[in-house]
């Protein structure tokens, strides 16, 4: 069983991790990033990602990844 703090400090990891996320998807769409850059900013979410949660790259590519991968194509048009 996790204590009350555990549990706190998960849930604040957590709101960082969505915040970064977020923040991520929004400059990725919002700006004039390059395909490059943008490819860096999703590795660096996904590397602060395994910082917060070490051990979960299965999860974070599970949850994650496929949005992040969604809006690159939809932004620079892979399909």
């Amino acid at each position: 069983m996790a204590t009350a703090q555990e549990l706190k400090d998960e849930e604040r990891r957590l709101k960082q991790l969505r915040l970064v996320v977020g923040l991520t998807m929004s400059v990725i769409s919002q700006t004039n990033v390059s395909f490059e850059e943008a490819s860096q900013m999703v590795t660096a979410t996904r590397q602060f990602a395994l910082r917060l949660f070490p051990g979960k790259e299965l999860a974070f590519d599970l949850i994650y990844q496929p949005r992040l991968r969604r809006l690159l194509a939809e932004r620079f048009r892979l399909h």
